[in-house]
């Protein structure tokens, strides 16, 4: 996150989408983007609860659907329930949506111990594409049909690898990965979007994940569980198969920043597998970006935290005065902000951390006990979205709309991600003063959202998860302020 930037973007409603004119480097299509380690980068980490999902319904039998090489791990279990459930998934929804019915995979489904491998488990000592067992080290892949390979049009994975973003995040995981990958399954049927763009095929092949992950959720399925707690946990795993900061959207292997894969997993949770078939053209827009100096990219994209505390004062007065009288026809008077260190001011509970006092007027964050932990584990821009949900009550005060209920939170969040959505695209500038953002920034903010939305001390209790909040800061982001609930 960067200040002092001249100079407009697009007009809010009129954002072109960054520049995405590779083609896929390689024919098989991975889960995993550039790199992935487990402990994730600094900015963007989010601790594993190791929550489970509900326990299976019930267990596929091994012979009902084979799996090559599989040694029944829970890691193979799990696959084995939710490839299963994907079948009979894309079996009842392909007809629907693309008109034909669904053609099952031909190639098998191949499972993987890179640290223990057995040639002779394998034809001919292969998996899918033909590849060597030892080439799916912390990887699933999907192989395409028209590679020429006996064993193209399969699915490959590292069971030993699933077994630790299970044990980390939950069982639920190792399952959204299988979805994703038959979601590339689903490509090779229909054909891929936007010219074969990388970002285009990973994030569509996560949105095909989203829709089946909500099939599931609603109990349809017959093997595979999840409960609606479990959401957050799922979308916090999945920070490590995000791009890493600063990788360009043409990049010929980019799969999307940690937002633009969970906003993708979202759009496909909320409308279906017809919004991932209709929402991947080559018009949409991500969050993902190169760092514009090497400065920036020292610094992960932080700015030092006096000037996160400046721009914290100056970027949310600009958006929001310039933006209310252009979106909602009032003007706005910007409310005081104020930090604290430790001790809550009278007209917030004591324990707060962050809130808005309609007395005064201000917006307080606690600069100790919030900023300077979000700053440290997460990112400049976790600090900014912290005082962004508060000031969004403020805007709602000055509205005469609620400040204390769940939609109070939501339109807050949804502001929120107005504002970060201007940011990106350069239009909180004021003459020389304003904010720029840096890769990484829209990531923070989904780390926030998800590590503080349950948080009482943050958030109030209004019965919203970090899965929810983050889809309506997706919503702001997509559609801007006027979508934010403001209406009075």
């Amino acid at each position: 996150m960067m200040g002092r930037r001249s100079g407009r973007g697009p007009d809010a409603g009129e954002r072109e989408p960054m520049p995405s004119t590779s083609r896929p480097a390689a024919l098989t299509a991975g889960i995993l983007a550039l790199a992935v380690v487990l402990t994730g980068c600094a900015t963007t980490q989010v601790a594993g609860q190791a929550s489970p999902a509900g326990p299976p319904i019930t267990d596929v039998a091994p012979a009902d659907f084979p799996i090559t090489g599989a040694a029944e791990t829970e890691a193979d279990v799990t696959s084995r329930n939710a490839l299963a459930d994907l079948v009979d998934y894309w079996t009842q929804v392909f007809p629907e949506v693309y008109g034909e019915d669904f053609a099952p995979l031909t190639g098998g489904y191949f499972s993987v111990d890179p640290g223990d491998v057995d040639p002779s488990a394998y034809p001919d000592g292969e998996i899918g594409c033909g590849a060597d067992p030892a080439d799916v080290e912390q990887n699933a892949f999907y192989c395409p049909p028209d590679t020429g390979e006996a064993t193209a049009d399969s699915i490959s994975y590292d069971r030993d690898f699933l077994q630790e973003l299970g044990d980390t995040y939950g069982r639920f995981l190792p399952a959204l990965i299988m979805a994703h990958e038959f979601g590339h399954a689903v490509q090779g049927r229909v054909g891929y979007p936007a010219d074969d763009t990388s970002i285009n095929v990973e994030t569509q092949a996560d949105c095909f994940a989203g829709a089946w992950t909500r099939w599931v959720a609603d109990g349809n399925s017959s093997h595979e569980t999840i409960r609606a707690p479990e959401l957050d946990d799922l979308l916090a795993g999945y920070s490590i198969v995000r791009d890493p900061p600063g990788t360009g959207v043409d990049d010929s292997r980019a799969h999307g920043s940690y937002f633009d894969r969970v906003s993708a997993i979202q759009d496909g949770y909320d409308g279906g597998a017809a919004a991932c078939r209709d929402n991947y053209g080559s018009d949409r827009v991500f969050t993902q970006s190169e760092f514009l100096s090497d400065q920036d990219l020292a610094n992960d994209g932080n700015a030092p935290p006096a000037e996160t505390a400046r721009l914290v004062q100056t970027a949310l007065p600009i958006y929001f005065e310039d933006s209310f009288p252009e979106d909602l026809g009032t003007d706005f008077s910007a409310p005081t902000i104020e930090p604290f260190d430790g001790d809550a001011p009278g007209c917030l509970a004591p324990d707060a951390a962050v809130g808005f006092c309609a007395d005064d007027d201000t917006v307080y964050y606690d600069a100790t006990d919030l900023a300077g932990p979000a700053y440290t584990e997460i990112g400049d821009y976790a600090v900014l979205t912290a005082v962004a949900i508060p000031y969004g009550l403020a805007a709602r005060a000055q509205l005469g709309l609620s400040t204390d209920d769940q939609d109070a939170i939501r339109s807050a969040t949804c502001q929120a991600g107005a504002f970060s959505g201007a940011a990106l695209y350069g239009e909180v500038v004021r003459g020389e003063d304003g904010i720029q953002l840096s890769p990484g920034d829209f990531d923070e903010a989904v780390t926030f959202l998800l590590t503080y939305g349950t948080d009482p001390t943050v958030f109030p209790e209004v019965g919203l998860s970090g899965f929810q909040l983050v889809d309506v800061f997706r919503q702001g982001f997509l559609y801007g302020l006027t979508s934010c609930g403001l209406e009075a």
